[in-house]
C-alpha cells in the first residue's frame, strides 16, 4: 500500500502556480428564507470584497437557504445542470469571470441522482467550475438540553476529498464538520495544499470552545493557512450560528477574524511563510513513518 508518511515529497513548489502574497475576503452573511434575496446579497458582498482587493473570496456554509433539514430539499439546486437549475452557482460563475477572482462558494444544498448533498463549488477567474466538494462528514449531533441536529436525515455524505489548483494556490476544501477530522487535513497537506478552506456554521454550543481551536490546530499541525467563513448569527432562526469567520496562519496565529454580526473581512496571505515555518520547525521530516502512516486511498486506487 502506498502510504503518505511525510509531506516533503509531495509539497508543491510555491512559485509554480500561485502568487506569494494576495488578499482573501471572508463574507460572513445574514441568511433569510428568500433565496433570491440571499443570492443578490451574496453577489453584493463578493463585489465589495473584490473592491477591497480580495483575489480569493470565501462564502459561508448554506448561504442561500436556512440551515434546516426541512429547507434543504426545498432550496436544493441541480449544480451539474447549471443555468436556471442552479441560480446560486450561476451567479458565482458570472462574478468570478467578471471580477477575475477565485470564488470558493461556501456551500448550498445540491440535488443530484435522487440524493441531496451539502456542496461547495470553486470557480476560477475564467468563471469555470474548477471543483465541487460534497461534505464528507455529516453533522449528526445530540447533546441533551443543548443541541440536536441530524444532517443524515436528509443529506448524503460525499465520498471524495477535494483539492484544487487555482490562480491563488493549491487549496483543500472541507465543509464545517469536516474540520474535526485531522486525517482529511493531513491528506490535503500531503497533496501539497497551501491553504485549507472550510465554509462552516458551528453552533452556540460547540462554537465558543471548538471553532477557533480546530482552525488553529489544523493550521499548526500541517503548517499551512486555514480560512473559515460562517453565516452571521440570527438568534431568531431554528439553527443559530456562532459566526466568527477567521483566517489562521501556519504558526497557528489568528490573522483576521470577526464577531458574530454580518461582516466582510480581508486578510493577507503570504505563501513564502510556509517554507519558512517548515524549515524552522521541520515536523514533516520528523514524522515517524516507521511507526505510523496516513494512507490516502483515493490516490492509492488511482495508481
Amino acid at each position: 500500500m502506498k502510504a503518505l508518511a511525510s509531506l516533503s515529497s509531495s509539497t508543491l513548489s510555491l512559485r509554480c502556480c500561485s502568487p506569494f502574497q494576495f488578499k482573501i475576503g471572508l463574507c460572513q452573511l445574514s441568511v433569510t428564507a428568500d433565496k433570491e434575496k440571499n443570492i443578490a446579497h451574496a453577489r453584493q458582498a463578493i463585489q465589495d470584497a473584490a473592491s477591497k482587493g480580495a483575489q480569493l473570496v470565501l462564502l459561508p456554509e448554506i448561504w442561500n437557504s436556512p440551515y434546516s433539514n426541512d429547507s434543504f430539499p426545498v432550496y436544493a439546486e441541480d449544480i451539474d445542470a447549471g443555468g436556471d437549475a442552479s441560480p446560486s452557482t450561476a451567479m458565482l460563475s458570472d462574478l468570478a469571470r467578471l471580477l477575475k477572482i477565485t470564488i470558493i462558494g461556501g456551500s448550498i444544498p445540491e440535488r443530484s441522482g435522487g440524493n441531496l448533498y451539502n456542496t461547495c463549488c470553486v470557480f476560477g477567474t475564467d468563471g469555470k467550475l474548477k471543483a465541487k466538494h460534497r461534505k464528507i462528514h455529516l453533522f449528526d449531533m445530540d447533546i441533551p438540553g443543548k443541541i440536536t441536529f441530524m444532517e443524515s436525515k436528509t443529506l448524503t455524505a460525499g465520498e471524495t476529498p477535494t483539492i484544487v489548483d487555482t490562480e491563488v494556490g493549491r487549496i483543500g476544501i472541507g465543509i464545517c464538520y469536516d474540520i474535526r477530522f485531522p486525517e482529511l487535513a493531513m491528506t490535503y497537506a500531503a497533496r501539497g495544499a497551501h491553504l485549507l478552506c472550510y465554509p462552516g456554521a458551528f453552533n452556540m454550543t460547540t462554537g465558543p470552545l471548538h471553532w477557533e481551536l480546530l482552525q488553529r490546530a489544523r493550521a499548526t499541525d500541517n503548517q499551512l493557512y486555514v480560512a473559515t467563513c460562517s453565516p452571521a448569527r440570527d438568534t431568531g432562526s431554528g439553527y443559530v450560528a456562532w459566526g466568527h469567520s477567521t483566517l489562521v496562519g501556519p504558526w497557528g496565529e489568528v490573522l483576521a477574524t470577526t464577531e458574530h454580526e454580518e461582516a466582510i473581512i480581508i486578510g493577507e496571505i503570504d505563501y513564502s511563510i510556509l517554507e519558512q515555518r517548515r524549515t524552522h520547525l521541520p515536523v514533516t521530516k520528523q514524522r515517524r513513518g516507521d511507526l505510523y502512516q496516513l494512507v490516502d486511498f483515493q490516490r492509492l486506487n488511482s495508481h
